[in-house]
């Protein structure tokens, strides 16, 4: 029997920039939530007593603001060392960037594959043997994969390799490959790493991403963690083990039927204590999505301000300071509706106008529309992340147009200005 852990992307120390704008944000908790997924990859190494440890890339996030990353890193190794746990790792593209990463002397039970070559490792003892390349710049475009040897006969082999694969997602699609190229090389598993969801490829022969083992932001949602893999026979088993210590989720509450903010709020309470419920209790930062069409539509785009501390006041409340609220979307809209062809008056001049900028390639805030000297001036983080402005993103565009048009609507139809 060989037992395993295959992890990946574990970018130690990602500086998760501009946490300070958000209210509330858990800032220290979140930056040192890596290495606490990293704590906890060694618990489970140790405690499940594995034969080895495979890093499939991007150990670290690029350049190191001081060496303090790679001597936690060095010293984990070093916990596992004395269990008697060999590691083995490639460098990854967030690795390659890193000059200093080149420099640190790693613990003797860490082995680093070479960055020039595929190189094999052999585990005699085990009848295991170990193929894997590094990335020797940030940008590999060639197929790494069709230069591994072929499958060492006798043995178990394991191919390790960071790759964009196929595509898909956003990352970008370096050393690509396709399963064919991987089955060709006649290997029992390939430990992938660089996509940072969960995927498996292929179960003959076992190809899968564990993906990263802690969220660093809302599109990294879920448990996060990494594969614990037992050969005993021909396939092999393997286990998804959740790693991390801080959990990002999206909750979207459904408005429909809510007579008024208090109803809405009661329905995102029961969703809220739910989840926390199948994440066991872990800590959350959840992004709200407030949606459908709801007779408290008027009251949500009266007052947004109001009810976004209203939920964060209430997220507050049902978890125990477990959950921060890192962001309220209101996406509700009006039963009744209004038809942007037939409407008139006020309503209807702010209907065409809303359109006109959803519609017209050459608008207002087309690159060289009448805001585009105002566009060209914001600051550059005004522009940047996940909350940046990007007024030529057609996506980004339709959804602030989304969000604006109930409320102006509404201040529309209020009697009074809203304090």
């Amino acid at each position: 029997m060989v037992s395993f852990i295959h992890a990946a992307d574990i970018h130690l120390d990602s500086p998760l920039l501009k946490l300070e704008r958000y209210e509330g944000a858990p800032v220290e908790a979140l930056r040192g939530a890596s290495r606490k997924a990293l704590d906890n990859l060694v618990a489970l190494a140790v405690d499940r007593a594995v034969d080895f440890v495979l890093i499939a890339g991007d150990l670290y996030d690029g350049s190191w603001r001081d060496y303090n990353t790679g001597l936690f890193f060095a010293s984990r190794m070093s916990r596992l060392g004395e269990a008697n746990i060999p590691v083995f790792l490639i460098a990854g593209n967030h690795d390659a960037a890193s000059r200093m990463t080149r420099s640190l002397r790693l613990p003797d039970n860490v082995h680093q594959f070479p960055v020039d070559r595929p190189d094999t490792v052999r585990l005699d003892d085990l009848g295991v043997a170990i193929h894997g390349q590094g990335f020797a710049v940030r940008a590999v475009k060639q197929n790494l994969a069709a230069s591994y040897p072929p499958a060492v006969a006798g043995c178990l082999n394991i191919g390790l390799l960071h790759t964009g694969a196929m595509g898909g997602n956003y990352h970008a699609p370096y050393a690509p490959c396709t399963l064919d190229d991987l089955r060709s090389r006649g290997y029992d598993y390939w430990a992938l790493g660089h996509v940072h969801e969960r995927k498996v490829l292929c179960e003959r022969p076992y190809v899968a991403f564990p993906g990263n083992i802690q969220g660093r932001h809302v599109r990294e949602t879920g448990p996060r963690g990494c594969f614990h893999v037992v050969f005993d026979g021909v396939d092999p088993t393997v286990r998804f083990r959740a790693l991390d210590t801080i959990r990002w989720e999206i909750l979207q509450v459904d408005a429909s039927g809510c007579e008024d903010g208090f109803a809405v709020l009661d329905r995102f309470q029961d969703l809220l204590l739910d989840r926390l419920a199948e994440n066991g209790g872990l800590p959350l930062a959840v992004r709200v999505e407030i949606r459908g069409q709801s007779p408290a539509h008027g009251d949500l785009s009266a007052r947004p301000g109001r009810w976004v501390n209203e939920i964060r006041l209430a997220g507050a409340d049902v978890s125990g300071g477990r959950v921060w609220i890192e962001h309220v979307k209101m996406a509700t809209s009006d039963p009744a509706g209004i038809d942007p062809r037939t409407a008139d008056g006020p309503r209807g001049e702010i209907l065409a106008f809303l359109e006109d900028l959803r519609t017209d390639p050459t608008g207002p805030l087309h690159p060289e529309g009448l805001l585009s000297d105002l566009i060209k001036k914001l600051p550059r983080e005004l522009k940047e992340g996940e909350e940046g402005i990007r007024p030529d993103d057609p996506e980004w565009l339709a959804e602030m147009l989304d969000t604006v048009r109930p409320f102006l609507l509404q201040r529309l139809s209020a009697r009074r200005p809203d304090s």
